[in-house]
């Protein structure tokens, strides 16, 4: 067993496909295909279920990963202590569903790159199953995602809240309805909405807000990012978290602005998951620690 065909494994999950390690790595994806098979036939086990559709981390592959990683770990902090500067290098793999963009992943990554200028974090836009796939097969080292009271969390992960806050409407600064200090529903039932596409947390929001008489004119987009946009450009309004509004740069801009939604106590949490293991990669705890701190200096900005 070489350390190589560990880390070519790692790659795999971590990518995704074959295909995704294999242009990371830069060597053939052939070769790299061989270089797992040679390690499933060492181990006696099926790391990768091989379909048409792609390769997917098998059952068995999920239940050594943890050992693999500790291994290569172990391998990084050998070479770290012969001076080898490399050794620092990884690629740390974010999945979000768009919130709080602007007010904590960006200055996070930013904070964490200052710190670890070798290692690159790759942010993925995805919907809420798709991060909890992502983890729980290695495809991902760390999710974002929006719960909503009540929510059950996924088995497997564990989860550390960041931010608490509310779903609010989100308009045009200019817009009669900010005039208001809050936003009824049936007023925001007469315009036209920018709803989230189904996956999203505020999909399934939206539609026990308004029940079944949602607003007559709807357009469907993905994640909190793109409906900012839709709705700077008047296409219509739309209801976000609040922590995913306050300090965007379109609203610092005076372009959105936005209000409570009339009679609304839903609360919504931005939570940073993961997948349980005894060993975090070290680049992995950095860029979760640097989450933490960024979302503790935003709590407080709100407090004060």
């Amino acid at each position: 067993m070489r350390i190589e065909q560990l880390e070519y494994f790692a790659a795999v999950t971590q990518h995704g496909s074959l295909r995704r390690a294999s242009e990371r790595l830069h060597i053939s994806q052939p070769a790299l295909s061989e270089a797992v098979s040679k390690l499933e036939r060492e181990l006696g086990v099926t790391l990768l279920d091989r379909r048409r559709s792609g390769a997917r981390i098998s059952r068995q592959g999920r239940h050594l990963l943890p050992n693999m990683v500790e291994v290569l770990e172990a391998v990084d902090r050998l070479r770290t202590a012969a001076g080898d500067q490399s050794a620092g290098s990884r690629l740390v793999r974010v999945g979000t569903v768009d919130a709080a963009t602007s007010t904590l992943l960006v200055p996070a990554v930013r904070g964490f790159q200052e710190a670890r200028s070798g290692t690159t974090v790759e942010v993925l836009n995805m919907q809420q199953g798709e991060i909890h796939q992502g983890l729980a097969e290695g495809a991902l080292d760390l999710g974002l995602v929006n719960v909503l009271a009540g929510d059950d969390p996924p088995v497997g992960l564990v989860g550390t809240d960041l931010v608490h806050g509310r779903p609010v409407v989100v308009m045009p600064a200019d817009h009669p309805l900010a005039e208001q200090e809050a936003v009824t529903i049936d007023d925001l039932r007469a315009e036209r909405f920018v709803a989230m596409r189904a996956g999203y947390v505020m999909h399934r929001f939206a539609h026990r807000l308004f029940g079944p008489e949602m607003p007559g004119t709807t357009y469907s987009t993905d994640g909190a990012e793109m409906g900012k946009v839709m709705v700077a450009e008047g296409l219509g309004l739309t209801v976000l978290p609040d922590y995913s509004v306050l300090g965007d740069p379109l609203q610092r801009a005076g372009i959105i602005t936005h209000r409570p939604i009339a009679g609304d106590r839903t609360a919504v949490t931005l939570v940073l998951r993961q997948r349980r293991l005894e060993h975090v990669p070290a680049p992995v705890r950095s860029m979760a620690a640097a989450l933490v701190t960024r979302a503790r200096a935003y709590r407080e900005a709100q407090a004060g």
